[in-house]
This record gives C-alpha cells, sequence and structure tokens, in this order.
C-alpha cells in the first residue's frame, strides 16, 4: 500500500481514523494509531466533558481539552500524524479549529455541514484540511465557494458513504435505498473523485481521496482503492480495541451488538444517524428523554423542539451507561466479535491487500476480453 501524503505531512499507512464524540476518540485513541502509522483523529465533540469545571464553563473547558488531548497524542505518535474532526454544526467550531490548530493538529476534519469558512480558519497555519462529503453536487459547491473567496482548494477531502456510523449526509430515503441494496454509491464516488482529479490539475498539487462508510477489512480496502480512492477513513473498528477512549462497558455493547440492532435514527443535529438500540432509543421514540438544561454544543438548537440531549446522551454512554446512553456505530459492527488492539485492525485492514486488488483488477481485465463473468465490484 502507498503511504499518503497529505501536502508536505505523510502517513505510512493510508489509514485514518475517524473521530468520534463524545469522548470515543480522543488522546489514547488516536496517539496509538498515528504511532502505528496511520493517521489518528480526536473528535472536539464536547471533548471536555470530564473537565472539572464543564458544568458551568463547556465553552472554554472543550477548548482547553482540544489543545491538551491533541498535544498527549502527538507527543504519544512518535512522530505520526494527528488530527481533530470538528462538526460544523458545533456552536463553537471556529473556535474549535482555531484551537486544534494552536495545538498543532496535523490536520483537521469537518463535517456535519459545509465548512464553509474552513480555508480562513486556518490561514497561515500548517494544519491540513479536508471537507467531510458525501455527494459530487456538495463537493463542487464547496469547490466553488472555496475558489471564488479564498481562490484554494482542500488539501485533501474525506467521502463518508451511507454505511458510516453517528451523523450521515444522506435522506432517509436514501438510506433504505442502501440497507435494501438499491443505492450504487460506487458511482457516486468515482464522480467526486473525478472532480477532485480536476481540482488538482487546476491547482497543480495532489489532492488525496479518503473513503468512508463500511470499510471493515483488507477486501473493503482494496475495493475503494480499485474505484480511485487515496486512502480510507475507519471509526467503529476502533471502538473495540484496548486503546480506545471509551469505558469497557461501551466497547462490549460493539461486541454484543448484531446486524439487527443496528437503527437509523433523529439526532437533534438535524441529520440521521446510525446507532446501537438499547433502552435509550426506545425512551427517545417515545417521548421520555426531553431536555432538562441545554448544553451549548450545537450552533442551531431549541430545546423545547429537540427529542433529547445529544450531549448528555453520548455522556452517559462512553461513561459506561450504555442502556441509558446513545451509541453511534457503522452499518457493519455486527463483525466486530472482541477487544483487539490498534495495530491488529491495522493490520487485519491492510493483510492481504494486494491479493484482494490484484483479484478485482483481473475481474475486471476478463470482462474487457469477454470473459464470462459479470463486472461486480460490490461483491
Amino acid at each position: 500500500m502507498k503511504e499518503l501524503r497529505i501536502g508536505n505531512k505523510k502517513a505510512r499507512i493510508p489509514v485514518v481514523q475517524g473521530g468520534m464524540g463524545v469522548g470515543v476518540s480522543r488522546s489514547c485513541l488516536a496517539g496509538a494509531v498515528a504511532k502505528a502509522g496511520g493517521v489518528g483523529i480526536i473528535s472536539t465533540a464536547q471533548i471536555g466533558y470530564d473537565e472539572p469545571d464543564f458544568a458551568d464553563n463547556h465553552k472554554e473547558a472543550n477548548k482547553r481539552a482540544i489543545e491538551k488531548h491533541i498535544r498527549i497524542a502527538k507527543a504519544q505518535a512518535d512522530g505520526g500524524l494527528v488530527g481533530a474532526n470538528v462538526m460544523v454544526a458545533l456552536k463553537d467550531y471556529e473556535e474549535h479549529v482555531k484551537a486544534a490548530a494552536r495545538a498543532g493538529a496535523d490536520v483537521v476534519i469537518c463535517g456535519a455541514g459545509l465548512p464553509v469558512t474552513l480555508p480562513e480558519l486556518l490561514a497561515g497555519t500548517d494544519t491540513k484540511f479536508a471537507p467531510i462529503i458525501s455527494t459530487e453536487k456538495a463537493l463542487n459547491v464547496l469547490f466553488k465557494m472555496w475558489d471564488k473567496k479564498y481562490k484554494t482548494t482542500a488539501d485533501f477531502v474525506v467521502i463518508e458513504g451511507p454505511r458510516a456510523g453517528g451523523h450521515l449526509g444522506f435522506s432517509e430515503e436514501q438510506l433504505s435505498e442502501d440497507i435494501n441494496g438499491n443505492l450504487n454509491y460506487d458511482e457516486e464516488i468515482r464522480k467526486i473523485i473525478a472532480r477532485v482529479r480536476m481540482q488538482e490539475e487546476k491547482y497543480g498539487r495532489q489532492i488525496p481521496v479518503i473513503v468512508a462508510g463500511g470499510i471493515f477489512d483488507a477486501e473493503d480496502v482494496a475495493h475503494v482503492m480499485h474505484l480511485g480512492a487515496d486512502g480510507v477513513q475507519v471509526a467503529s473498528r476502533f471502538v473495540a480495541t484496548r486503546e480506545c477512549d471509551a469505558d469497557i462497558r461501551y466497547k462490549e455493547a460493539y461486541i454484543h451488538a448484531g446486524e439487527d440492532d443496528v437503527r437509523i435514527i433523529k439526532s437533534p443535529v438535524g441529520m440521521p444517524g446510525r446507532a446501537v438500540h438499547n433502552l435509550f432509543l426506545e425512551k427517545a421514540e417515545k417521548g421520555e428523554c426531553r431536555v432538562q438544561q441545554c448544553q451549548g454544543c450545537l450552533a442551531k438548537c431549541n430545546p423545547s423542539e429537540i427529542p433529547y440531549c445529544i450531549t448528555d446522551a453520548l455522556i452517559r454512554a462512553v461513561l459506561g451507561d450504555v442502556e441509558n446512553g446513545l451509541i453511534f456505530c457503522g452499518a457493519n459492527v455486527g463483525k466486530i466479535k472482541e477487544i483487539s488492539t490498534v495495530e491488529e485492525v491495522i493490520s487485519d485492514l491492510t493483510k492481504g491487500f494486494l491479493a484482494k486488488e490484484e483479484k478485482l483488477v483481473h475481474r475486471e481485465s476478463f470482462k474487457d476480453k469477454g470473459g464470462g463473468c459479470k463486472k461486480d465490484l460490490t461483491a
């Protein structure tokens, strides 16, 4: 596998660990992934939940925790790349981006909305940036905005497909189509990559494309690389590792979850989300989880209208109250059967990669020569 180059930065292995809040991917997990050769990502979403002044001063507690955890992870990373995932939907989104850069984050990745001002926020720093997008249309809008206003473009791009965990950039109808096998997302990936390659020509530099959502093993990695990706982003696989920052009961919830336990939910963020079914989701559906006190996390949030406080729900879960908390997960959570290590996950994602890629190339070549097999890159 080729190394991942993002501007003047380099990761030995083209695996980006997805950002997971609240507190699921902080310094311990991100530092371990970076040390193993990948790109470790810290989620800034309510990252300071365990700071002593969080309840009364969550804004400053979060900024302090961002800088603290990035510095801890970088010290652990032994020269590896460490970055931050910052949700655009956060009330303090811009301050979180700046705090990450101050702490020396190698990269910042932004989703849950279009990061229109991201180039301006990181101007004059050595922090590289990427949007998380799900459609070529959204990327085209963002590229045009950045072209016009800043005369610049993304350092890399993360494509997040419909099988990802947490918040999803798809409608409920599209997600249902994917679950039923009627959504050909490979074509969208190809379109997005083609648009990025056009942008590369315009700016005369490489813009790596990272594909996320449903990446579980080396076969999945080979598949998206064959589509033209430069790397993958993986989140759920890293939850059930010893290094993950979440409580052991959170990790065990992943191990015990089956395919039938995965639900598409309505999040207070205003986007669909994928989570593990539990008592909390049952209560939320009945309207029994109303907000008691606003934690000020989201830019657009009316406590009287949302089904529950996402901060409270995520904090309860990461601390181990898995029946009364929100447990985000990817579509393949049912395949996770044991607690492993970061090194083992990365090995599983990369071992046998070349053989699996050759199999895909052979399948295409055989079809081109008139062979009897049907081209099926989703197999």
